[in-house]
């Protein structure tokens, strides 16, 4: 699939180069006033081979990107939504808490 593309891409360009503007032949041979696909000239027929390499190079192009957004599917949960939430109480503010004794220091009072 990715070589039909490329050659659509190098296709489409060397027929757009070919198509004749104001100079004559178009830019990829210098703009030559002579013609040579005949004395009518190769508009039609460069028009319709410009037309075909820009199809395929569209189909490809949306092939490539369906197949790229169906690799990179998100997950369907967050595992942020899944953590349980721990939340501890906060002291009250001006209210200090004295620290708590240890239980060597209650048994030597005894």
């Amino acid at each position: 699939m990715i070589t039909i593309h490329i050659i659509a891409c190098v296709t489409l360009v060397v027929l757009v180069l070919l198509q004749s503007g104001k100079e004559g032949m178009g830019i990829i041979f210098g703009g030559g006033g002579g013609s040579v696909f005949g004395s009518t000239g190769a508009g039609g027929l460069l028009s319709k081979l410009t037309a075909g390499a820009a199809t395929v190079f569209f189909l490809t192009s949306m092939v490539f990107t369906y197949v790229s957004t169906q690799k990179h599917t998100s997950p369907k949960e967050s595992i942020v939504i899944d953590m349980p939430v721990t939340q501890t109480p906060a002291a009250p503010a001006g209210v200090t808490t004295a620290p708590a004794e240890e239980p060597a220091a209650q048994e030597k009072n005894q």
